[in-house]
């Protein structure tokens, strides 16, 4: 039993140890062949067996090395760990992000894991089934990846900016983010749409891609790779002065970040279903 608060860093350790061994599961179990176990919000927003076992190999691994934690988990919730104490920890885990890059073998799919204390979210770690790369941070010490320190684009005008994406699953949502596509895409060097959310605040951090942005992200989608972003420079908001969450995630450089903000804000990014 755990009886003071953890550093950011044994948290990390935590994280990186458990998420290797889940993306460890995802993989063998994609190389046996994975099918639908179900479906979420719409026929074609899917959950595999994968999923669930891997989320499932989480807790378990969780509830072993710290049984008084809580834990919020796309596919089982807080399952039975209970509401989270202050000054507690809690997990939030995401156990395949692209979840259908991962049913159709595109090597676009990873594990999230990150860890918050009272609120915020202080270690991260999203690891790519298929590569095994392996994006990490901690509040106040850094993004990396493979032992080399992150930094984000230094691009500062949004016509040279190369600008990721994502859709829901709802028609009605991906009608209106198309909307917002068709009145962005002119004003920027490209848009790429590639499936996981988390990978792509990773791919920020590294200046992969100059900006990210998307509604309708979860928690878990956002938690590791939001603190990797932002500690690689990465402003990471909502628009209008609200924070980051299901309305709206804008990621960018801080001198790119006015102009992306502004022309979503003028194309009603935030709205619609």
């Amino acid at each position: 039993m755990h009886r003071s608060a953890p550093s950011s860093r044994e948290l990390l350790a935590i994280a990186l140890d458990v998420a290797r061994a889940a993306a460890a599961t995802a993989y063998r179990m994609r190389v046996e062949g994975v099918s639908v176990a179900a479906t979420k919000s719409t026929v074609t927003d899917v959950v595999t067996a994968a999923d669930r076992a891997v989320e499932r190999q989480v807790l378990d691994a969780l509830r072993q090395l710290r049984p008084d934690d809580a834990v919020l988990g796309e596919e089982y919730g807080t399952g039975d760990t209970g509401p989270v104490a202050p000054g507690g920890v809690r997990w939030i885990v995401d156990p395949i992000d692209g979840t259908v890059n991962y049913l159709y073998g595109l090597p676009y799919s990873a594990v999230s894991l990150a860890a918050e204390v009272d609120g915020v979210v202080v270690a991260g770690v999203v690891r790519n089934v298929s590569t095994g790369e392996e994006w990490t941070a901690t509040a106040g010490g850094g993004a990396w990846r493979d032992g080399v320190r992150l930094r984000c684009s230094g691009e500062a005008d949004l016509g040279q900016a190369l600008v990721g994406t994502g859709f829901g699953y709802a028609a009605d949502r991906r009608a209106h983010q198309a909307t917002v596509v068709a009145g962005l895409i002119a004003h920027v060097r490209d848009i790429r749409r590639l499936g996981a959310a988390a990978l792509d605040l990773c791919l920020v951090a590294e200046g992969r891609l100059d900006a990210y942005f998307e509604k309708g992200l979860a928690a878990w989608d956002l938690a590791a790779g939001g603190l990797v972003a932002a500690e690689a420079g990465v402003r990471v908001a909502g628009l209008a002065g609200r924070p980051p969450g299901p309305d709206l995630v804008v990621a960018a450089p801080p001198a790119l970040f006015a102009p992306l903000h502004d022309r979503l804000a003028e194309l009603d990014a935030a709205g619609g279903p």
